[in-house]
């Protein structure tokens, strides 16, 4: 375990992420949302096979017996990522970005209805608190029905159904990781997103009209395909559990480039809301690291570890039977 190098690479890749969002917004208003969604996935590619490359996990990492699997993690990627570059579209990125921040807690709420983990009262209490905290940041849009407008009602709804998307993806990624390598999962997600993309090429794709549209294009791919696999890689090197409180570090390079490239200065409802929420989903992941620890303790003949937990290599094919996380608070 390298703790110095995991916490680099993790918050290596929300910055990329968050570099991403705002190439995203920024072209938001001139190209239409499936173009810029096509991009991010073709481009994207680039860093993808050079790192899976440079890693020599080709060698039959699209083989599968999942194919309806993979199409259902597709379609949550496809919603998100829609639902991402539409709000991005229409919101400033540091509401749409904490606004993302309840993801975790819609998995936990996925999680019982769909794996049947049995979630206690703590791991309840903090969704509760939680969406208290959607709820402030929310409360200025609501409270100021005038200046509502409808493009920032679709903004907010498409910036929620990414939240849901992003949560079933999660699960969903959990069922692949019992029998698919991270490049499996990865490739047929980005190959998904592309051709369901492609299909609103006649509803509006024009060519970019000048370089910087380009540029940006190409910079919306690279950044999300660099921030995948930063991502990935982080894991390598730390448990889950320990890194997934770094997430939370988005924000700030929200916050940043919202400033920077759009002169966005989020409201103190915004700001204490992201916090409510952060501090919801970091008791949730702490919370599931002291029970899976305490799991290990408990049966040391056969230890069973929480997906949080998990130590095997995230990237290599393993053929083990699922597992469902239970009796988890």
């Amino acid at each position: 375990m390298n703790i110095l190098k995991a916490v680099s690479l993790k918050i290596a890749s929300t910055l990329a992420f968050a570099l991403m969002g705002a190439q995203a917004r920024y072209l938001g208003s001139t190209l239409p949302v499936g173009e810029i969604v096509f991009a991010r996935g073709l481009f994207a590619l680039i860093p993808i096979v050079l790192f899976f490359g440079w890693r020599g996990q080709w060698r039959g990492a699209l083989k599968t017996e999942r194919r309806k699997a993979h199409l259902v993690r597709g379609a949550f990627s496809v919603v998100g990522t829609f639902c991402t570059f539409g709000a991005l579209a229409r919101l400033p990125i540091a509401d749409v970005t904490a606004i993302a921040f309840i993801a975790p807690l819609i998995t936990v709420v996925f999680a019982a209805v769909i794996l049947k983990e049995h979630v206690h009262a703590y791991r309840w209490s903090a969704v509760g608190v939680g969406f208290c905290g959607v709820i402030l940041m929310l409360s200025p849009y609501f409270g100021n029905h005038a200046a509502l407008t409808t493009s920032m009602m679709i903004g907010l709804s498409l910036a929620l159904l990414n939240a849901v998307s992003s949560g079933g993806a999660t699960i969903q990624i959990r069922r692949l990781t019992a029998t698919e390598s991270s490049a499996a999962i990865v490739i047929f997600m980005t190959l998904t997103v592309m051709a369901v993309s492609l299909l609103t090429a006649p509803f509006g794709w024009r060519m970019p009209a000048t370089g910087p549209e380009i540029g940006l294009l190409i910079g919306i791919g690279i950044a999300g395909g660099l921030g995948q696999m930063l991502f990935t890689e982080s894991y390598r090197f730390a448990p889950a559990s320990f890194l997934a409180p770094f997430d939370y570090t988005a924000m700030l390079w929200a916050f940043l480039l919202g400033f920077w490239m759009f002169g966005e200065v989020p409201t103190p409802y915004v700001v204490g809301g992201a916090v409510i929420v952060a501090a919801a989903g970091i008791f949730v992941i702490l919370r599931e690291r002291h029970l899976g620890l305490k799991r290990l303790r408990d049966t040391p003949m056969s230890p069973i570890s929480t997906m949080a937990d998990d130590e095997i290599d995230p990237d290599a094919p393993v053929n083990r039977p699922l597992k469902t996380i239970r009796e988890v608070a």
